[in-house]
C-alpha cells in the first residue's frame, strides 16, 4: 500500500482507532523485513528506552504514524507502552 502522506498522532489516541484487516503489505518479503524491524525495535526499546516511528494504516485506509517505545511484539499485534497495542499486519513500516 503507498503513503502519500503521514499524520503523527499522540500513542494514546491509537486505543480509538478501527484497523485494517487485510495486511498492508503484500509480499513476503515485505512481511519479513517488518517483524525483523518490529523485533529490533523491541530490543531497543526494552533494552535502551529508545523511541522509534511506526507507520500504520487504519481501517479508512489512513497513514498515521507515532512515535514510542516498542515493548513487545506477539503473533499479531505490537505492545507498546501503556498497554495499547496495534496490529502487525497494519503496520507499513518502522523508522529507527
Amino acid at each position: 500500500m503507498q503513503q502519500t502522506s503521514t499524520y503523527l498522532i499522540e500513542k494514546e489516541t491509537i486505543t480509538r482507532i478501527s484497523f485494517l484487516k487485510d495486511d498492508v503489505l503484500v509480499d513476503s518479503l515485505s512481511k519479513q523485513v517488518r517483524l525483523f524491524n518490529l523485533k529490533r525495535a523491541q530490543t531497543l526499546g526494552n533494552g535502551y528506552k529508545r523511541k522509534v516511528k511506526i507507520n500504520f494504516f487504519t481501517a479508512n485506509h489512513e497513514a498515521k504514524q507515532v512515535e514510542t517505545t516498542v515493548w513487545a511484539v506477539g503473533s499479531f499485534y505490537v505492545s507498546l507502552k501503556g498497554g495499547i497495542n496495534i496490529p502487525i499486519n497494519a503496520i507499513s513500516e518502522i523508522q529507527f
